[in-house]
């Protein structure tokens, strides 16, 4: 990574988990970088901002598999939903990059996800734009599945980036 990046913090689970949360993040940044490398028993994840659960979400992504390509768009949402294949393996990761634009600014605040999850020859492929209508500093983080958990061994790490 280049010396922009700094590691805020890392969570590798040890055993399965509902949810993982970044919290206290500092404003010293001025963009963040979330990757999360995800085990999962199935459903799609999801990330919030500052606990808000209210319908101040938006996103769209396109997709594609090898075979066929998607797209979707959903606004008016209590949570960013980031998969299109909602029936990954439980034993195979899979990776989400989140980037999270001027998350300390106060504006609106834009995330841009990839996420790549090869399930031994097939798989998939997406990238989306999401959006959180709040103006507040993103100070918390949690990422979620709408199903089950996030199984042993998942990996999420922050970085902050300096400069960007």
């Amino acid at each position: 990574m280049p010396t922009t990046y700094e590691p805020i913090a890392t969570t590798t689970l040890g055993s399965a988990a509902a949810s993982i949360t970044f919290s206290s993040i500092a404003g010293t940044y001025t963009d963040l970088r979330l990757v999360l490398v995800a085990i999962t028993s199935g459903g799609a994840n999801r990330i919030r901002f500052n606990s808000d659960t209210g319908t101040n979400y938006s996103r769209t992504y396109v997709a594609g598999d090898g075979s066929a390509a998607a797209s979707s768009r959903s606004s008016n949402s209590t949570q960013i939903f980031m998969n299109y294949n909602a029936s990954p393996s439980s034993t195979i990761p899979y990776l989400h990059q989140i980037d999270i634009f001027s998350y300390a600014g106060s504006t609106n605040k834009t995330i841009l996800w990839d996420q790549n999850l090869d399930l031994n020859g097939s798989g998939d492929v997406v990238k989306g734009v999401g959006m959180w209508r709040n103006t507040s500093a993103i100070t918390a983080i949690e990422l979620s599945n709408n199903v089950g958990n996030f199984l042993t061994g998942t990996t999420a790490t922050l970085y902050g980036i300096l400069k960007a």
